[in-house]
Order: C-alpha cells, then structure tokens, then sequence
C-alpha cells in the first residue's frame, strides 16, 4: 500500500480510538511571530523586487491603488494582514500564497 494510504489508515484509526474514549487527541502548540512592519520605502521596495506594479499589488493584498500610493508616500499605513503577505513576498515564499499565479 502507498504510504499516503498508511497515513490516511492511521489517522482514521486514531479518529475512531479518540471516538471511543480510547486515546488522547494529538495537540500542536504554534508561537505566532509578531507583525513584522514596514516604513513606505521598503514597502515600495518589496513590490518592486516582487515586478509589481502597484495596480497589481493593489490586487494582490485587496486593497485599492490609492491604498498603496498612500503607504508609499507615508500618509497612511498598511494593517496586520497586508504586512503579513508583504513579509511572504520580502521573503521570496510565493509557494505559501495559492492564489498568486503566473502566466
């Protein structure tokens, strides 16, 4: 049998023991890292390594042009959410953001 199937057997199996009262469920602890932030010379910085324009990071963080001209020129700032996607594209982890395609 393929090890996906094994997997997917010893999981069902820990499912019906946990059902049963027989077993503990498996518990996973994350330590969430802070929000990292970024002054507009780097946010313009961070779209321009990633080739976007800012008609398409607009697009890509859900926010609206001016939104972006904003940051860039320091009148406004992003929120949690956006620095968070900016970090995964400061970082070069375009494989965590699915909904990022290219042509």
């Amino acid at each position: 049998m393929s090890a996906l199937f094994e997997d997917l057997k010893e999981g069902l199996e820990q499912a019906i023991d946990f059902a049963n009262g027989n077993g503990t469920a498996r518990t996973i602890t994350y330590t969430i890292l802070p929000v990292t932030e970024y002054d507009r010379k780097q946010i313009r910085e961070i779209r321009v390594n990633a080739n976007m324009t800012q008609r398409v990071f607009a697009s890509f963080l859900g926010v609206s042009v001016k939104t972006v001209e904003a940051w860039e020129t320091g009148r406004t700032h992003p929120t949690g959410p956006a620095y968070r996607l900016m970090y995964l594209l400061s970082r070069n982890q375009r494989e965590h953001l699915p909904f990022l395609m290219s042509k």
